[in-house]
């Protein structure tokens, strides 16, 4: 399901008129990323970029790389849509739709160096935990997505997210945490901070990272 919210009239435009230059319709069938991205390189799944802060960092610093964004927010995909351009960055694709069904059905098995997922929503009510998207049958899917040593990034304000996450990953047999067991990892250097974090530690919020590796056996 996709997420209207408020929308600039030049987020509209970026929507109608880059959509066909960066955007990627979902389909039932796994990505080809050869003819995605007219070339073959490691690729980089954000899951939920917001207004896609990291992934234009990420994308200008490592033109080897190719990276997918999927996102729901129509307004920060037009955010998106309008950076790359700016940019002139050839080598970031966007999907918007529920993640879950385009690692399902979209992304290929042992296809993926490296998935990114920062400051999901924590749901830190109790009765919305099965809401959260870090689950055990989700975290599975994701290992399964990476290449044999390809990397699962992701990070939280939300301590008690955070403690879940590193349970849920930990128990996962096909990952090892690249941190001391059952330990947390320290911030990427090449992260840009995004609008939730900046809003985190202007409130005080320390920050969880967690790193894991899909093992190469």
């Amino acid at each position: 399901m996709t997420r209207a919210g408020r929308i600039t009239a030049a987020q509209q435009r970026a929507l109608a008129e880059l959509w066909p230059k960066y955007g990627l319709d979902f389909t039932a069938r796994p990505l080809e990323p050869r003819a995605a991205f007219v070339r073959a390189a490691p690729l980089t799944l954000e899951i939920g970029f917001g207004n896609g802060e990291n992934l234009l960092s990420l994308a200008t610093a490592h033109p080897e790389r190719d990276f997918l964004g999927v996102e729901v927010h129509r307004p920060g995909i037009g955010r998106l849509l309008l950076g790359l351009e700016a940019l002139a960055l050839g080598n970031v694709r966007v999907i918007c739709h529920d993640a879950v069904e385009v690692l399902e059905t979209q992304i290929a098995a042992a296809s993926l160096a490296e998935i990114l997922i920062l400051f999901p929503d924590p749901w830190p009510k109790k009765r919305h935990h099965k809401r959260r998207l870090i689950q055990q049958p989700f975290a599975e899917l994701l290992a399964s997505r990476l290449t044999p040593g390809g990397l699962l990034r992701l990070a939280t304000d939300f301590e008690p997210y955070a403690l879940q996450m590193l349970e849920v990953l930990s128990a996962v047999p096909t990952l090892e945490n690249l941190a001391d067991e059952r330990a947390f990892s320290a911030r990427p250097l090449e992260r840009a901070p995004t609008r939730f974090e900046r809003r985190g530690e202007q409130l005080g919020h320390a920050v969880w990272d967690l790193a894991f590796r899909r093992r190469l056996s």
